[in-house]
């Protein structure tokens, strides 16, 4: 792991593959257009599952009882390779241990080859689910033999709890963040990061605080942070972190859970830590669901559209459906592709 890393401490990759475990929507029937990497939840179960009987010559597959289940969160098992090295990070887990460990039993995740556990922010839908996960995890690396412990990559700045203040003057709470102790208790090897750093040998790249360069782009409206029985507005979320990794040919693909500095302030900061490297996939809620979040959705496309330019855009979790339409009118066809739970991105370098 290198800590204030650069794009110079990144390996280039031959192959990422983008699993989502975790997301609000599932939908594995609508068609992906030609040339996105994109593979239907239905596809990559039925290419593993054996026939359950023949007609006409034909396999018959039985999988709709396979099939994830959504909720209002987000996880991606990331794996990237290299020539015959291969590394794996989680990147958010969900609020719901439960339903992220069934996920990933419908998967077919293999919980042993998880190294490192990252966090993109502290808030319960993302972080909620973190001891029971890491404890599942750690036991399969145990049970597998392996000896280095299970990563969990967190920024040190952890406020007790957090929630959004709605225009009639209720907070809305999300529930008390896990504790560091309560995440060693389960296994986990607790790693925290204010800077940017690397991760898995330099396979991925950890971002640090996120540059705020966008007018419009203000953070979570009516957002508040707890630390013991003191709150104050923070709608900055100054401890949001993406996570990044560059595929030889293509170019960097960025995991944003939530995007509260804004999503093309994370995509920005990407291209900043990386010149020249065109972005590939961007991947996650860029939350321009909610009222006053609402407002930002037209500014925001214009500029993905100019200043980012990404291969594909992924937007799920936070997104909001109205932001889902938007960008759709602009990138559809050839650069749309819904992150939903169970989907998934093969990302192959460039033949030379």
């Amino acid at each position: 792991m290198t800590s204030n890393a650069s794009a110079a401490d990144t390996v280039e990759l031959d192959a990422l593959e983008l699993l989502v475990v975790m997301d609000n929507e599932t939908d594995t029937l609508s068609s992906v257009d030609e040339g996105i990497p994109q593979i239907p939840e239905v596809v990559h179960l039925a290419a593993r599952t054996p026939p359950s009987r023949h007609f006409e010559g034909h396999e018959c597959k039985t999988v709709l009882d396979q099939m994830c289940c959504g909720c209002h969160g987000l996880s991606v098992l990331v794996t990237g390779r290299c020539k015959d090295v291969e590394h794996t990070v989680l990147f958010d887990v969900g609020p719901y241990p439960q339903y992220w460990l069934d996920n990933a039993e419908r998967l077919n995740i293999d919980l042993a080859k998880i190294e490192c556990l990252f966090l993109s922010h502290w808030h319960f839908d993302h972080s909620g689910g973190f001891p029971e996960v890491i404890a599942a995890i750690s036991s399969a690396r145990a049970k597998a033999g392996l000896a280095e412990p299970l990563i969990v990559d967190l920024h040190p700045d952890r406020p007790d709890q957090r929630g959004v203040m709605l225009p009639s003057g209720v907070m809305i709470l999300l529930p008390v963040e896990p504790a560091f102790d309560e995440m060693s208790r389960s296994g986990g090897k607790i790693a925290t990061h204010a800077e940017a750093h690397t991760l898995c040998d330099g396979f991925f790249y950890a971002s640090g605080a996120i540059e705020r360069v966008t007018t419009y782009e203000t953070g979570l409206h009516g957002h508040h942070s707890f630390y013991g029985e003191a709150g104050a507005p923070d709608p900055l979320i100054m401890d949001e972190r993406y996570l990044l990794a560059q595929v030889r040919g293509r170019g960097i693909s960025v995991l944003s859970a939530c995007s509260h500095a804004g999503i093309v302030n994370a995509c920005l900061s990407a291209k900043a830590a990386f010149g020249t490297v065109p972005i590939d996939v961007v991947l996650g809620g860029y939350h321009l669901a909610g009222k006053v979040m609402e407002e930002r959705i037209e500014e925001t496309i214009a500029d993905l559209n100019t200043l980012v330019q990404p291969r594909v855009v992924a937007p799920g979790h936070c997104t909001g459906w109205r932001a889902k339409a938007r960008l759709a009118d602009t990138f559809a066809p050839g650069r749309y592709a819904p992150s939903v739970v169970g989907t998934m991105y093969r990302l192959q370098a460039a033949a030379e």
